[in-house]
């Protein structure tokens, strides 16, 4: 049977900033379902906190650049919790952190199969799902931007950031095209957050160290903070709020 609480599908939700939007979800009146990519233990965990406070949990493995498995994804998750609610659209890549120039064509279509296509086939599954004029109960769709988008990550990251001006632009525009269709869309930029998405991109591991003097609150981001302002713009504190893009940041 499918329970009264609200359901929350967030990609990319075996790890980081997405393992702990799944956790205060779940510990706020959530059920949870995650999707990853090849992560099942990392899965596992995240899957046992979220029964732990109380929360029914699902996971759906697949690649949200994948059509089918973004289709199957949701389904699973609807099979196994009932209509989804809201949807974070968190999963993403950087690839190894250099210069444009010297980075391969792998490493850019990857980033922008997982960031741009997979975010939009989450968002037009998300759409079709809430749509009140498709039959859903209409909800809210978080996107997961970055800084980086305003920054634009010279010398790290620059096909990183395009991707992330790519969700901005989404947001801006699905937002006002699903307002009259029950659909609030809203984004969170994230600044420099404690995450291993840095072990994963660069060999620097001083990096957010090295980094921190130029945030003005000098400071690293821990992902519980991204959590709260995701978990916020989902809640009904944040309902005549959409289009809306939350810088977290540390002031950067």
């Amino acid at each position: 049977m499918h329970s009264t609480r609200p359901v929350v599908l967030i990609t990319g939700g075996s790890r980081g900033i997405g393992a702990s939007v799944a956790q205060l979800a779940a510990s706020r009146g959530f059920d949870v379902a995650i999707t990853y990519r090849s992560e099942h233990e990392a899965a596992e965990s995240v899957l046992a906190a979220c029964r732990a406070s109380g929360a029914r949990a699902t996971a759906c493995p697949g690649n949200v650049a994948v059509e089918a498995d973004v289709l199957r994804m949701f389904a699973e998750a609807e099979a196994a919790l009932g209509p989804l609610s809201h949807v974070v659209n968190n999963a993403g890549v950087t690839g190894k952190s250099g210069r444009l120039e010297d980075t391969s064509a792998e490493v850019l279509r990857t980033c922008v199969d997982i960031n741009v296509t997979g975010a939009l086939f989450v968002a037009r599954e998300a759409a079709r799902r809430l749509s009140v004029k498709r039959g859903g109960k209409g909800g809210s769709i978080v996107n997961i931007s970055s800084v980086a988008a305003k920054l634009g990550s010279a010398g790290e990251y620059v096909w990183y950031a395009a991707t992330k001006g790519a969700i901005d632009a989404l947001t801006v525009g699905l937002s006002r095209e699903l307002a009259p269709d029950g659909i609030r869309v809203n984004a969170v930029s994230p600044g420099m957050t404690r995450t291993d998405i840095h072990e994963r991109s660069t060999q620097d591991l001083g990096r957010l160290e090295r980094l921190k003097p130029f945030i003005p609150m000098q400071r690293i981001g821990e992902p519980e903070e991204i959590a709260e302002a995701v978990l916020f713009l989902m809640s009904d504190a944040a309902s005549y709020i959409t289009g809306a893009n939350l810088p977290v940041t540390g002031g950067r």
